[in-house]
């Protein structure tokens, strides 16, 4: 099968894997593109004059060119690897708010954002003496968009809001985000980390100025991201780390800094897991991203009827447009002590407050259990995970 982990026994079941919002499986090609680079590859690249240097730069920009395609970037001077979503917006922040942000001057959050994509936005604001201010979010997880248009002001320097919540599993209206502080000439970041899997990305389309998100999310390797920048405001800011490759010329006095996308590539790169990340793209569109946008959206309606049968469970995050996460409590139960018990069962699930504490704060709970789907999740799994459920009540309520 493309997915062998997915045949593992865990406590003599079967296993469940729903835990792809946190890192899905790899298929068979990513293995095979990550060992084989190793195998016949494996050198430095940009630097040597040998061989095997030379090619393993070519299949890296080949990737690089792979990915402005996949989410149709203007130029692959707009894509910029890191290891990535985390990377990627602590880059963004860092530089950004190095050039941009001064006392008084404020970012924009939502109320359900990733931890990811708040604290370097506060690490950034505390060295400017800069504050952020957040977009509430209904019960239901919809953002509030009047609430939303009244924090610009003068001051306002960036907006920063996940495309899909990874707790909540709402997929935020990231074009009318971009266009309300486009009307402000404010540049916007959207983290893509729970959305490049589940559906067609293009950032011209919606206009953001920075998209970011992590590779072991859509089916490739750990430890390699992207960071997309709208080419204008990227060539502006300054680097994120010194070292190789990101310089023209060092002297003691001074450094000049090389052109983009290089200039914030500093250090040798994870090439393999670069490679891994073109074949996980190949995969996908082989499969077609709307084909798996349709099937996660079918599992999403099946599992919400299944789950909401069970007595005393509770769903957070019920907005009319979700991807693939379902967010539960079971009765009074601790997420963990569930999330335990299914682990015996062979359920692989998330719990705890998936680092979204202002979401939890927000409900008034210390954390849910997240069930989250990908490609090759089934109607049996969750049938196996509703079984699971029924089985474990008794002995938590």
């Amino acid at each position: 099968m493309d997915f062998p982990i997915l045949d593992t026994n865990v406590y003599n079941h079967r296993l469940v894997y729903l835990d792809n919002a946190a890192t899905t499986q790899k298929p068979r090609q990513v293995i095979d593109a990550l060992t084989g680079y190793y195998l016949t590859l494996n050198s430095n690249i940009h630097r040597g004059a040998h061989y095997l240097a030379a090619q393993a730069t070519e299949r890296y920009e080949e990737v690089r060119t792979k990915v402005q395609r996949f989410v149709n970037a203007r130029s692959s001077k707009e894509i910029v690897f890191t290891r990535g979503t985390t990377e990627s917006i602590n880059l963004v922040a860092s530089s950004f708010g190095r050039a941009f942000l001064g006392p008084g001057d404020e970012v924009i959050v939502s109320g359900m954002e990733h931890h990811s994509n708040i604290v370097p936005w506060q690490l950034a604001c505390e060295l400017a003496g800069a504050r952020l201010r957040v977009i509430p979010f209904s019960d239901e997880g919809v953002l509030d968009m009047e609430a939303y248009g009244s924090l610009f002001s003068p001051h306002t320097r960036m907006v920063a809001c996940a495309h899909v919540s990874n707790t909540l599993g709402t997929v935020n209206p990231v074009r009318e985000i971009v266009a309300i502080a486009h009307d402000h000439n404010v540049p916007v970041l959207i983290d893509g980390a729970q959305a490049v899997a589940h559906m067609p990305v293009d950032v011209q389309q919606l206009g953001c100025d920075f998209y970011c998100f992590s590779g072991h999310k859509m089916y490739a390797p750990m430890g390699v991201g992207v960071m997309y920048g709208r080419e204008e405001l990227l060539s502006q800011l300054p680097p994120y780390q010194g070292g190789g490759e990101m310089i023209k010329d060092v002297t003691f006095e001074r450094t000049t800094y090389n052109e983009l996308p290089f200039r914030f590539e500093a250090g040798t790169p994870s090439v393999g897991d670069v490679l891994g990340l073109g074949a996980a793209i190949d995969f996908m569109l082989a499969q077609g991203i709307e084909n798996i946008g349709r099937h996660e959206d079918e599992l999403l309606r099946y599992a919400t009827e299944r789950l909401l049968s069970i007595p005393g469970l509770r769903i957070f995050g019920t907005a009319p447009h979700k991807a693939g996460v379902v967010s539960f409590l079971l009765g009074e139960a601790h997420p963990y002590d569930v999330g335990t018990l299914l682990d015996k069962l062979g359920i692989a699930v998330r719990t705890g407050h998936h680092c979204t504490q202002p979401i939890m704060d927000r409900y008034g709970i210390p954390g849910t259990v997240r069930a989250s789907f990908a490609c090759y999740t089934t109607r049996e799994d969750v049938d196996a995970l509703v079984a699971a459920l029924v089985r474990i009540a008794p002995m938590l309520m």
